[in-house]
């Protein structure tokens, strides 16, 4: 699989795996301690959510024009990892971290460290692929590029999970994610008598050992303490991955190619050949754009992993077995990512040798169908679910009345098959068709249309906490099926600029 790919591929994927490792612990965990800690609605964790994830994102195109005016992509990278590191240890800090304000204030340092990052770790592989020799194999270098990242992704929920349970295991409690809430509504006197007397003080035994507590204040008020300590905690090991991908980097930076612009001098360029230029550079940029605009809607749907789904996870869905908690899930899509890829390079080298091998915006276009599969299986497993409000008056739904947790396993399995159609390849796309003098601005001009898919995560909150939950995934199936079709619609022309 890796024959006939630039040495500097897999030290480059070695050196983001840090990186993919806190973006799935935040994925993991984020909108469950935004809730738990400062006591807000699925819709507030969500705006909060969205922020981040599209600060992630747009601020790559900042990091992009840093890069591409100084040249120095490598420093770039190396200072984003830092500045990465220092966000999620002040995440680490429950002295620190009072406020959501706070909080916001550092999981902004976090983005704007990815955003030196991210994108110009992308055109710095990209550049690897301009060499003629690689060139062929762009979008199988990506791919594998994508793979290999998501093997640190792959681990960071169950380590996340096991520092923040074991914290809370050490204070006396087992973990449950129903109770976080619970306990807020207790402590402000909003719960009702009958709940109180029934699912709470249940709930309140089970996790204290069997033993029941003898004032449930009390008990509210340490729990909330052991479980949101616990995530800080778990913060904490996005820092240790950080540092790990910073030495990784540093030792084999001298593997990956260092960018110079050739610009030919102007004096032996023709008036026709400048204006062919300008104009081929032109359509270039309008074809990045026009992608841009479509995949915006893709990761509006696909980043909903870490908030709708997760919150459908925690309301919506029976815990036990191999998903033992909320988290877990998380590490369902990277795992496929990772045992998947080598399946879809196979089947698109086969393709290839027979001639047959689909287009990249042909591929982008088949993901966003697949995509729209998966939420229509996840709307089809919601028929008949109570809408949020009902369940949250009855504290939480009775395992009878709870959905298998194979329908998310189901549902990020499409997703993750949809997700290899379109990031990879369309890093790949950007990287073959950005002029040579913007490859990390239009990197991160990518990252950039992520970040307003990413900007707009809080309407599936919206949605999932106001309207029936099997509409709101019909909701995204729409999206994705007008994606699909204005991407086919766009097909040749595409098509003929990647050429």
């Amino acid at each position: 699989m890796l024959k006939g790919h630039p040495k500097g591929l897999i030290a480059a994927a070695l050196a983001n795996m840090g990186e993919r490792f806190g973006f799935y612990t935040m994925m993991a965990i984020l909108t469950l301690f935004l809730m738990s800690k400062f006591n807000i609605s699925g819709t507030e964790a969500g705006s909060l959510y969205s922020i981040f994830y599209g600060a992630i994102y747009i601020l790559a195109l900042v990091g992009g024009i840093i890069a591409d005016k100084s040249r120095n992509y490598k420093g770039t990278i190396i200072s984003g990892l830092i500045i990465m590191a220092t966000g999620y240890f002040l995440l680490a800090m429950p002295s620190l971290i009072t406020t959501k304000y706070i909080a916001l204030a550092a999981l902004l340092v976090i983005a704007f460290g990815n955003g030196l990052f991210k994108g110009n770790l992308q055109a710095v592989i990209g550049q690897m692929y301009d060499n003629d020799e690689y060139r062929s194999k762009r979008d199988a270098g990506f791919q594998i590029f994508y793979m290999f990242i998501n093997v640190g992704a792959m681990f960071a929920p169950f380590l996340a999970t096991w520092v923040r349970n074991t914290f809370v295991s050490m204070q006396g409690f087992s973990y449950n994610a129903e109770l976080p809430e619970l306990c807020h509504q207790f402590i402000d006197g909003k719960m009702p008598q009958e709940l109180i007397d029934g699912r709470f003080s249940q709930l309140a035994t089970t996790v204290s050992n069997g033993n029941a507590p003898a004032n449930l204040t009390n008990f509210a008020n340490n729990y909330l303490d052991a479980f949101n300590t616990g995530f800080h905690y778990a913060f904490l090991t996005a820092v240790v991955a950080m540092a790990i991908s910073l030495l990784i980097f540093i030792f084999t930076k001298k593997m990956l190619p260092n960018p110079q612009v050739k610009v030919k001098n102007v004096a032996s360029f023709s008036a026709e050949e400048i204006k062919a230029n300008a104009h081929e550079i032109r359509q270039r940029i309008y074809a990045l754009l026009a992608v841009f605009g479509i995949v915006i809607f893709f990761w509006f749907s696909f980043h909903q992993n870490g908030l709708t789904l997760t919150m459908f996870a925690k309301d919506y869905t029976l815990l036990g077995g191999v998903f033992s908690s909320v988290e877990i899930f998380q590490s369902i899509n990277p795992f496929l990512v990772v045992f998947l890829t080598p399946v879809v390079i196979f089947i698109f080298s086969s393709l290839s040798k027979k001639g047959k091998e689909p287009s990249t915006p042909l591929k982008i276009g088949i993901g966003m169908g697949i995509a729209a599969s998966a939420f229509v299986l996840m709307a089809i497993g919601s028929i008949g679910l109570p809408v949020f409000s009902e369940v949250k008056s009855v504290g939480s739904l009775q395992d009878a009345d709870k959905v298998t947790p194979w329908l998310l396993f189901a549902t990020y399995f499409i997703l993750t098959v949809a997700e290899l159609f379109i990031s990879p390849l369309g890093l790949s796309f950007v990287s073959k068709v950005a002029p040579p003098h913007m490859q990390g601005l239009m990197q991160g001009g990518w990252l950039t249309a992520t970040a307003m898919g990413n900007f707009s995560l809080f309407l599936g909150a919206m949605m999932y906490e106001n309207i029936s939950i099997s509409i709101t995934w019909s909701v995204f199936v729409v999206v994705c099926l007008i994606s699909m079709t204005t991407m086919l619609f766009m097909l040749k022309w595409l098509e003929r600029i990647a050429k």
